[in-house]
């Protein structure tokens, strides 16, 4: 199997179920797909559909009732909270819709932040330089209150590409920004990802956006159709 085609993640029989009111809700039930490394997957859904959960899932932030998440191989729930930590430092970029900047560091340390926790002597130089690669050269030393939403989005691109991982996971990147903006930044994120070959993972509302991926996968009422 050549590298391109090798599968990058591979969910078996995936449930999520949580406790409510009635007894249990069920938000996901035996989801089953997996993607090649490379390959730009959407994830569709109304509100509430479990797509997000699903997200955050497959990124190890959240676990499953049952079933299995393999990146690259790896069970990542056969690791404990540490293993599937060192995981996402070191495989994974995530951009979220509320942009998750650290209110107490300017653009460039944001940028700098996970090449500094991999212990990478040359975060300073390359987060300058992913920084350029989305237009923010001239701000590198704005904190985030003073830069835009589509601004503060562009350095949550930069922080998440800028350790090249091979998985890259948004989860509505777009959904706090305007048409234009938006526009913008998802023109940017497929660029960056082409690029640098990842495999995306977006989940989004806008079939537009959805239209741009290789394939997409639609959640209603936790159940996945493709």
């Amino acid at each position: 199997m050549s590298e391109t085609n090798k599968p990058a993640i591979v969910v078996t029989k995936l449930n999520k179920r949580v406790a409510d009111a009635t007894g249990e809700l069920t938000i996901l039930h035996d989801i089953e797909f997996s993607a090649n490394a490379g390959e730009t997957l959407a994830i569709v859904g109304a509100s509430g559909s479990g797509k997000s959960t699903l997200l955050g899932i497959l990124a190890g932030l959240d676990t499953p009732t049952s079933g299995t998440v393999k990146l690259g191989g790896v069970d990542i729930f056969a690791l404990d909270e540490d293993g599937r930590a060192l995981l996402r430092k070191n495989q994974l970029g995530f951009v979220f819709q509320s942009f998750q900047l650290l209110m107490h560091l300017n653009a460039l340390e944001n940028v700098m932040l996970p090449l500094e926790l991999r212990g990478d002597k040359d975060a300073k130089a390359k987060a300058e330089a992913m920084l350029a690669k989305v237009g923010l050269s001239a701000r590198l030393k704005h904190y985030p209150k003073y830069l835009s939403g589509g601004e503060q989005q562009r350095v949550a691109l930069a922080r998440a590409f800028v350790t090249e991982p091979p998985l890259l996971f948004a989860d509505e990147p777009t959904g706090s920004l305007d048409a234009a903006t938006g526009e913008a930044v998802i023109q940017l994120m497929f660029e960056l990802n082409r690029e640098r070959g990842s495999t995306l993972v977006l989940v989004t509302h806008d079939l537009t956006i959805a239209a741009r991926c290789g394939r997409t996968l639609k959640i209603a009422a936790g159940h996945l159709q493709e």
